[in-house]
């Protein structure tokens, strides 16, 4: 008989105590959506439990299948190496458990969602779209692949219906919130500048993102992703992806 997998959702981990409760919060939303669903936390660092603990104590538990899901936004170092490599170790270690790694979240549609969720929070409204500029902030990365998916986002926001959008990157890359408000608003038509954080989670980053809001004058600033209704439903998504395949080597085994 086939067992619905676990869902392990695999978060990143900070010393800022904000990111653990932004994480438990969105898993939180997730069971609340599917109550018969098992759903469990790992940190890679920082916070426990770390992710190898909790593959460990799934398989002495008799836990057979884990549908590991990162959550990222993009496809950058830790969804090609770092998890890959944890789950890996893992599995060699415990031979009964099959683990099989889900795709990151973005992009989707449902991230354009809850981006405008969020800067409609703020303040704005979608009659304020043809006036507006947005900044989509991320966290950055040295990778061309997640650089160019920023890029392709903040282009597909654009064809949303707000008046400019640009992206921007809290390290690693160029340019920083501050320099991607002051090009906005030079943008013709352009009466107010948004900045939407393209991030999970608070912490260091995201708090150089509002300050490079703040000290440029962008009227609004959205808050984090975090435990929004389109991401609860993005990660089921993902999982329910994943189980394809889990469920076809279950069948064959």
């Amino acid at each position: 008989m086939f067992r619905r997998p676990v869902l392990l959702v695999i978060a990143h981990g900070s010393r800022d105590p904000r990111h653990a409760a932004t994480v438990h919060a969105l898993v939180a939303r997730v069971r609340a959506r599917r109550p018969g669903l098992r759903v469990e936390t790992g940190f890679l660092d920082f916070n426990a439990p770390a992710v190898p603990q909790v593959l460990e104590r799934l398989a002495g538990e008799g836990v057979q299948d884990v549908v590991a899901l990162p959550l990222l936004l993009t496809r950058a170092f830790h969804a090609k190496a770092d998890i890959p490599a944890v789950l890996h170790e893992a599995s060699a270690r415990l031979p009964r458990l099959r683990v099989h790694q889900a795709e990151v979240l973005g992009p989707s549609p449902l991230l354009l969602t809850a981006l405008e969720r969020r800067l409609y929070e703020a303040g704005l409204t979608p009659g304020d779209k043809s006036s507006t500029g947005v900044v989509l902030a991320s966290a950055g990365s040295s990778d061309p692949e997640a650089i160019a998916v920023i890029a392709e986002i903040a282009r597909e926001l654009r064809h949303t219906g707000w008046c400019a959008v640009r992206p921007a990157f809290a390290s690693a890359s160029l340019p920083r919130t501050q320099d991607a408000v002051r090009d906005v608003r030079r943008v013709g038509g352009v009466r107010r500048v948004a900045v939407a954080p393209y991030v999970i989670a608070p912490g260091f980053l995201p708090d150089r993102i509002a300050r490079g809001a703040r000290e440029s004058g962008a009227e609004v600033l959205g808050e984090v992703l975090g435990a929004s209704p389109e991401l609860a439903e993005l990660l089921l998504a993902r999982y329910d992806e994943a189980r394809v395949p889990v469920r076809l080597a279950a069948v064959s085994a």
